[in-house]
């Protein structure tokens, strides 16, 4: 145990920033880090895990026996050697890319670092698209844009509706993943396998095509989740994602000695576990554990299960993950006592932790090792591969997203009272694909990424000390008063003040006379609340008197702590529904999308404001 680096101190170097104030108002923020040679492509981490440890663990996941199926980087590169050879024989080109429905898998994850080997773009898309959706909008939009060589599909049956309902758009090959059922018009993953087994001269041809790599190479086109207008194919290049996962080297050196094992259920058609994860396990010879669970009650058990068996070194989450997590670890004296065994960091991202959820993780891990484990997140977006921040030191409290990583640089843009940060550096997209006048609209005239976000410093004389994440320019709203209402902070700030109860919160109010919550309850947590028990039904819960008692006294809290009417809501609403990843009030990642709930469910705004309010709106 003395052996694992756990303290800040062990495991970052201290940050280092550069602060530049400019004529027009605007600042330019940078570290003071320099950012070392990175590789030129992806595929240089795994030839070179493959000669060094051949026999390490790359990947694994569940069997069919529910054993661990574990793929070794020898065996890893070995098999990516022969899907490249048959990918080689198919046309495939940025025009004729490689399209993934699928969830995490090992043969998704063969098939993309074979694709990435030979510079053939793979585009991981969400599930959803495809098993959610009715009408295939949103996979018809995705296709049609790309217009894929190869669509690969696992488990096949699940996605026959949705590759039917594309077929027009595409003359590609759809490859079934093993698990499938036999299925007619499809190619069995097993059999492009054997295409390129034991042929050597096709071995020289994938050698050749990795040699001709580039750094602006196109390695991936990931789609944006939508919850900022319709979503949109980002180009991925080689540089960015070696740029961005390269910079850990300097600023999480404890990489460099001990290798990440992480056990991650987040989506590779996003970012964050596509690149951001996957990216730093390959990077650094780690070991990824697909996470079979989500942050959803019927699938929680399984990330249970996984973090009981596999202790993670590294643990990365989305805040409402946490929040469903921290019940697990108090109540199961089996789970925390492995998730923490080797833990060094718990880092969260896409939205800032409730302190709620921050101040019961610190408590659980010094019930378990005496100590916490460092907290940290990052900032950034597809579009940056994703990093433009990271806080490599121990942060005062959540919602500190850092300092500038090396190699990036932050533009702080006065707005009204906000600071609008805008990006540039070697992780930055070249653009959207085939969509030039998106393109042209996403960058200033002088090269920044205008993101959409804003930020302000934990301490404006020490910037060293961080950014803290000041929600989306476009999220927040006026009161009548005239009065700013900032979503992002005042929604975290929710969470807290209402927990257990608040699972999620949407912010409303605008153009009204005070704010409004939408609250999406904690289910399991409102049952133990109240003293029911597990079949109580929803209804029952929301209603009973204790759960509104406890939201009641939350709101009270906000209002004694505030400073003024944009600090505080007025009134409460819990929902019984939960938040539709169909409708698109939630993401593969379990963010909320504030615009969609908003939108889909105008009609409990008007209850929430009703001149003659029901029993279910709660006032303070």
């Amino acid at each position: 145990m003395s052996t694992i680096a756990r303290t800040p101190a062990e495991l970052f170097v201290d940050p280092a920033v550069i602060l530049e104030a400019r004529p027009d108002g605007s600042r330019l923020f940078r570290s003071a880090l320099a950012l070392p040679e990175y590789a030129r492509c992806s595929g240089e981490w795994l030839e070179r895990w493959a000669a060094e440890t051949p026999d390490a663990i790359l990947i694994a996941e569940r069997g069919t026996d529910g054993e661990w199926v574990k793929v070794s980087y020898g065996d890893a590169l070995a098999r990516v050697y022969r899907i490249a050879t048959w990918l080689l024989g198919q046309d495939l080109s940025p025009e004729r890319p490689v399209l993934v429905l699928s969830d995490n898998s090992i043969e998704h994850a063969l098939l993309a670092l074979a694709c990435m080997h030979i510079g053939v773009p793979v585009s991981p898309v969400s599930p959803g698209n495809s098993l959610l959706s009715k009408d295939f909008v949103k996979l018809r939009a995705n296709v049609e844009l790309l217009r894929p060589g190869v669509i690969f599909a696992d488990t096949i049956e699940r996605f026959l509706p949705a590759i039917k309902a594309i077929a027009d758009l595409h003359d590609g090959v759809v490859v079934a993943g093993s698990r499938s059922a036999p299925a007619p018009d499809t190619l069995a993953f097993a059999e492009i396998e054997k295409v390129g087994a034991g042929d050597t001269a096709n071995f020289a041809a994938v050698k050749a095509a990795f040699a001709s790599l580039t750094p602006d190479t196109i390695a991936k086109f990931l789609f944006t989740s939508g919850s900022v207008g319709a979503p949109k194919a980002v180009i991925t290049t080689q540089r960015m994602m070696c740029s961005n996962v390269e910079m850990k080297s300097v600023i999480w050196p404890f990489l460099n000695q001990q290798k990440p094992v992480i056990v991650d259920w987040l989506p590779w058609s996003h970012v964050f576990g596509g690149s951001h994860n996957f990216n730093k396990v390959v990077r650094f010879g780690g070991s990824l554990y697909i996470d079979d669970g989500k942050p959803v009650p019927a699938l929680l058990p399984k990330t249970v299960r996984n973090l009981t068996d596999v202790a993670p070194t590294v643990y990365f989450s989305v805040p409402l993950a946490y929040g469903q997590l921290v019940a697990e670890l108090r109540d199961n004296a089996a789970l925390r006592k492995n998730f923490f065994s080797r833990l060094q960091i718990i880092f969260y991202a896409g939205a800032a932790l409730p302190q709620s959820t921050w101040d019961e993780l610190e408590r659980l891990a010094i019930m378990e090792l005496g100590h916490p484990v460092v907290m940290l997140s990052s900032w950034g977006s597809t579009e940056t591969a994703p990093a433009c921040t990271d806080c490599h030191f121990q942060a005062v409290r959540s919602g500190v997203i850092g300092v500038p990583i090396p190699g990036t640089t932050l533009k702080l843009v006065p707005v009204a009272d906000k600071l609008e940060v805008r990006v540039k550096g070697p992780n930055l997209f070249p653009g959207y694909w085939k969509q030039p006048q998106l393109t042209a609209s996403a960058f200033d005239d002088e090269g920044f990424y205008m993101i959409g976000d804003a930020v302000e410093f934990v301490n404006p004389e020490k910037p060293e000390l961080g950014l803290l994440f000041d929600g989306r320019v476009a999220e927040d709203f006026k009161l009548l008063s005239g009065t700013w209402v900032h979503v992002g902070s005042l929604r975290v700030a929710g969470i807290s003040a209402l927990s257990p109860i608040a699972q999620d919160i949407v912010v409303t109010g605008h153009d009204r006379d005070d704010i409004g919550f939408l609250v999406f309850p904690n289910i399991p947590e409102c049952r133990r609340v109240a003293g029911l028990d597990d079949a109580a039904p929803v209804a029952a819960v929301i209603a009973h008197p204790t759960i509104k008692e406890r939201v009641r006294e939350g709101l009270l809290r906000m209002k004694r702590d505030g400073g003024g009417s944009s600090t505080y809501p007025a009134r409460a609403l819990l929902l019984a529904e939960a938040p539709s990843p169909e409708a698109g009030e939630l993401t593969d990642k379990g963010y909320i999308n504030q615009r969609a709930v908003l939108t889909r469910r105008a009609d409990r705004v008007l209850e929430l404001y009703s001149d003659v309010p029901d029993a279910s709106v709660i006032f303070i």
